[in-house]
This record gives structure tokens, C-alpha cells and sequence, in this order.
């Protein structure tokens, strides 16, 4: 579910939006957050909701996917994103920053993340970076990392290594 706050003050949570004060204040409301209600009560974040990944008819939690990738102990940081699948839907790659003086093994890391991971949310991507695109305030820019796609660098766990290293047919 999307979390959505309300607050009997007008401006309690956001005086606007900076550079765009037209912006209506109805949306101030929405977070773009993606919770689950626990029995408790509590609400627990899941995702974003605009990062969620959408595979064979599964809803995958980028921020599940980014929390297994960046638990081994090569990995400094990651970030999870949709790339177009040849099947329909999205297929999940990750774009990871490796630990200074670490070589990370994609091999390695797929089966790190199939130990902690679901089948289907098992990245198909790998892409190491040596740095991640951010905004001003430190956040990962998924919109660059998604345009971007797959390149000629990211390895493809089907085939097993780089588009540019497969033989290219006829």
C-alpha cells in the first residue's frame, strides 16, 4: 500500500515545492512510499513506489533487492532498478559500487543474493561502477541508472558475461 500522511495544519509537513509553487498542495499528502501494516499496528517501508520492479508477475522491492546485494562483504553500495525484459515486464539489474581493494565476482554475488533473495527477484544485471549517480541530497538517481540500461560493461546472468564479449548471430 501507498502511505499517505494528514495533518490538521495546513503546511505542517512541506511549505512547497522548491522552484515550483504552483504545484498543487493535495500532493503533499502522497509520500510515493510503499509500506506493509504489520499485525502490531506498526507500518513497515517496503520501496518506493515508483522503484518497485515488476517481474514474471512479481512486485519486487528495489530496496529488498539493494539490501541483499549490498550485505556482501564486496560491496560498498548498489542500487536495484527495472531494465525492459525480451519476455515482457522488467527484468532487475543492479548497478554496484565495489568496496575500495575489492574485485567483486558476479558469480559470487548471484549466489549470495540467492541465498537471501526469492528466485525471481535474483538480479539478472550486474553492472559494476565506480561511483553511483546522485542527487543533491545523496540520494541515487534511478531515472539515470534506468535510462542508461544495459551497456556493453553489464554482465548478464543467462549468458554469463558482457553483451560486448557474446558472438553476435550470422
Amino acid at each position: 500500500m501507498s502511505l499517505v500522511v494528514r495533518s490538521h495544519r495546513q503546511f505542517a509537513f512541506s511549505t512547497g515545492y522548491l522552484g515550483d509553487p504552483e504545484r498543487h498542495p493535495a500532493s503533499w499528502r502522497r509520500t510515493g512510499d510503499r509500506v506493509i501494516r504489520e499485525p502490531d499496528g506498526s507500518y513497515r517501508f517496503v520501496d518506493r513506489v515508483k522503484d518497485v520492479i515488476r517481474r514474471r508477475g512479481e512486485n519486487i522491492s528495489s530496496f529488498e533487492v539493494e539490501s541483499a546485494v549490498r550485505s556482501h562483504p564486496a560491496v560498498a553500495d548498489a542500487a536495484a532498478f527495472p531494465v525492459a525484459s525480451e519476455l515482457a515486464e522488467d527484468e532487475v539489474m543492479v548497478a554496484v559500487l565495489p568496496r575500495p581493494g575489492s574485485v567483486l565476482d558476479p558469480h559470487d554475488l548471484v549466489r549470495h543474493c540467492e541465498r537471501e533473495l526469492p528466485t525471481f527477484a535474483v538480479p539478472r544485471f550486474i553492472e559494476t561502477v565506480p561511483e553511483l549517480p546522485l542527487t543533491e541530497t545523496g540520494k541515487v538517481r534511478k531515472t539515470v541508472l534506468r535510462e542508461r540500461g544495459v551497456t556493453a560493461a553489464t554482465w548478464d546472468r543467462t549468458a554469463g558475461v558482457s553483451p560486448a564479449a557474446r558472438p553476435r548471430p550470422g
